[in-house]
């Protein structure tokens, strides 16, 4: 029984270990790094999306919110989304 409790934490620490992180090549980008950042990590995306704009309430400053994505890849494609050019999301989805 310790074994199991023993294992199942390792996947779970692994699992959180790379959740908000990207590999590209030997390169790690990670939630919260700038557009440049990433785009010098892991080059030019194969596609872009403008999806819109942050509410500006109250004075605060309206944010542009952008999908980088890169690839497919192996069957997968990377989602990443930007927030006022900070990577606020990694998305991983089998390219259909």
């Amino acid at each position: 029984m310790h074994r199991k409790l023993l294992a199942a934490a390792m996947l779970l620490a692994c699992g959180l270990a790379e959740a908000g992180t990207l590999r590209c090549g030997s390169k790690l980008v990670n939630e919260g790094d700038r557009a440049f950042e990433v785009e010098r990590k892991c080059g030019e995306p194969d596609h872009r999306d403008l999806v819109g704009y942050t509410g500006g309430v109250y004075g605060d400053r309206e944010l542009v919110i952008e999908e980088w994505v890169y690839g497919p890849s192996n069957g997968m494609l990377n989602i990443l989304t930007f927030q006022g050019n900070r990577l606020t999301r990694i998305e991983t989805k089998r390219a259909d």
